[in-house]
């Protein structure tokens, strides 16, 4: 009998010890995730370095440059890069808020 009950606390432990270690490393796989190109956000970074060290190397900048440098885009290192994958009342406009989420959930709760 002890045999038995030994052997049943090894295999429950042996298990919650695979479940908790399979169960961490599961967000790492990002399974059914797109897959991307390796080499594809390789130019902006290029041109960000760029600017980095023309910045570096020239006289500090007074506030009416840095103002005329972010009128192009986001702001003056960024640019206008990925303006477009940003959110944005344009492109927003199916989105729903997360109180109208949660009046839609209580609502298909209570009927």
């Amino acid at each position: 009998m002890n045999f038995i009950l030994h052997t049943i606390r090894f295999l429950v432990t042996a298990f919650a010890c695979a479940l908790l270690f399979f169960s961490s490393a599961y967000p790492a796989a990002a399974i059914g995730s797109t897959k991307s190109n390796p080499s594809e956000g390789e130019v902006n970074l290029n041109k960000i370095q760029q600017k980095t060290d023309e910045t570096i190397q020239a006289p500090p900048t007074t506030l009416r440059e840095v103002q005329e440098r972010s009128q192009g885009g986001l702001n003056e290192v960024q640019g206008a890069a990925d303006a477009n994958k940003m959110k944005n009342p344009e492109n927003s406009q199916k989105a729903t808020s997360f109180i109208d989420e949660v009046k839609e959930t209580l609502k298909d709760i209570t009927q």
